[in-house]
């Protein structure tokens, strides 16, 4: 199983990091440790002083598939949930700075949360889904599908292209603007429209 995160995907997050709005896809990936799953808690890293939230739609691949071309892209995800892209900000900074790949901020152990998967027939639109986090019931975070540079369609045939595609991989589809940090104690509620799908505690 593989967790292929898009970033840049938003054009409001972009901006809010001072990123360029990238002309295609921009993907990187976590490793299988960095799962959490069933809202169990995210204990905070003593490697990190800076760990910011990114909440993403996540689709699950259900086929294999090499090179699919967009307009099939569909057969190949039936159910959707929430993540939380877990970022090391201040060491993701630092790597930057010295022109160095920065894995080690984003794909440390238990960086990405998932919740349960809903099926796509759940919806009626996944292009025009609303999601949102609150922090401690406070509203950080929204988006909606539709403000997507990229479509899960173009996603899956762009990365494919490169990488093949397994039944059980996981698409971290960007994250909207208003990205920041967490701390110890923080209680993270996620919802997709109005069905909450994540609950966790910050430990």
């Amino acid at each position: 199983m593989k967790i292929i995160c898009i970033g840049r995907n938003y054009h409001e997050h972009a901006k809010e990091l001072n990123n360029p709005v990238p002309a295609k896809p921009v993907f990187f990936m976590k490793p299988d440790s960095a799962l959490v799953i069933r809202n169990r808690p995210f204990y905070y890293p003593d490697f990190s002083s800076d760990i910011h939230h990114e909440l993403e739609v996540v689709i699950k691949i259900d086929r294999l598939g090499r090179s699919i071309e967009k307009r099939y892209a569909s057969r190949y995800f039936s159910q959707i949930g929430l993540g939380i892209d877990f970022t090391a900000r201040d060491l993701q900074a630092e790597c930057k700075k010295g022109g160095l790949p920065w894995e080690i901020a984003k794909g440390f152990d238990y960086s990405a949360p998932v919740s349960k998967f809903l099926p796509l027939t759940n919806f009626a639109d996944i292009h025009n889904l609303n999601f949102h986090l609150d922090i401690n019931g406070e509203r950080v975070q929204t988006g909606n599908t539709s403000e997507m540079i990229f479509s899960f369609e173009h996603i899956i045939s762009y990365v494919s292209q490169f990488i093949t595609l397994k039944t059980g991989d996981l698409i971290y589809t960007g994250t909207p603007a208003g990205v920041g940090p967490v701390k110890v104690g923080d209680r993270l509620t996620a919802y997709m429209e109005e069905t909450k799908l994540m609950d966790f505690q910050v430990k």
